[in-house]
């Protein structure tokens, strides 16, 4: 049986990303490898589809309305913005696409959590948990730990040589995941420019934290709705 399943899976169309797929059909026959097949599609349309609408709306509204426009931009010009983000990202998803089509996807995807890991991971971390954590700190780690695994997993193996061409041998980080090295870039410069950020507003953040931390703990002083 075991050989059965190991010639599908490498005699079948496409590479491992069609494991699931192909032993569906080899376990259930065509009604299972159909029935698995439709789930996959759903999901991947969801998934696309919920990143699509989520990155439109942080640039449209957080980035041109709030940042760029100080809050004074109108709905028409956000509406505008958001369509053109969408389609922006459709094409770089496409092209990314074919520029990683031959690589694993359950790999693709540990790569994403590392970099999730290395530039989101720190900053919630130490903002809840650490008293001394200002907002430069954060910032700035938080872009250290972003730039960082973005950078360390370019020059990787996994991207320097199996998708970029260059030679086996010639990848600058010799580890396929930076995830170990990148945290920690994020993690030691929240430290670093937390300690050394002497401002008022800094003062002011370590003077609010245990004020902040009953009430995100226990609800007490939290804020009443407000009316739209």
């Amino acid at each position: 049986m075991a050989d059965v399943f190991k010639g599908v899976i490498l005699g079948g169309a496409g590479t491992a990303n069609m494991a699931a797929v192909l032993v569906a059909k080899t376990v259930g026959g065509n009604v299972f490898y159909g029935f698995i097949s439709a789930v996959a599609f759903a999901t991947i349309l969801a998934v696309v589809a919920g990143l699509t609408l989520s990155g439109a709306s942080a640039v449209s509204h957080d980035l041109y309305a709030t940042v760029f426009k100080k809050g004074k931009a109108d709905s028409a010009s956000e509406l505008k913005v958001s369509r053109i983000t969408t389609l922006a990202l459709g094409v770089l998803a496409v092209t990314l696409g074919i520029a990683f089509e031959k690589q694993n996807i359950a790999f693709m995807v540990s790569l994403a959590f590392a970099i999730a890991a290395s530039a989101n991971f720190p900053v919630l971390f130490m903002s809840v948990l650490w008293k001394d954590c200002t907002t430069k700190g954060a910032v700035i780690g938080g872009f250290l730990g972003l730039f960082s695994s973005v950078a360390l997993t370019v020059v990787s193996p996994s991207v320097w040589e199996a998708t970029l061409g260059n030679p086996k041998g010639s990848a600058w980080f010799p580890y396929s995941s930076p995830a170990l090295f990148s945290m920690t870039i994020g993690f030691v410069g929240i430290w670093l420019f937390s300690m050394l950020d002497r401002s008022q507003d800094a003062t002011n953040e370590r003077a609010a934290f245990a004020v902040q931390k009953v009430r995100s703990e226990t609800g007490l002083g939290a804020s009443g709705a407000s009316g739209h």
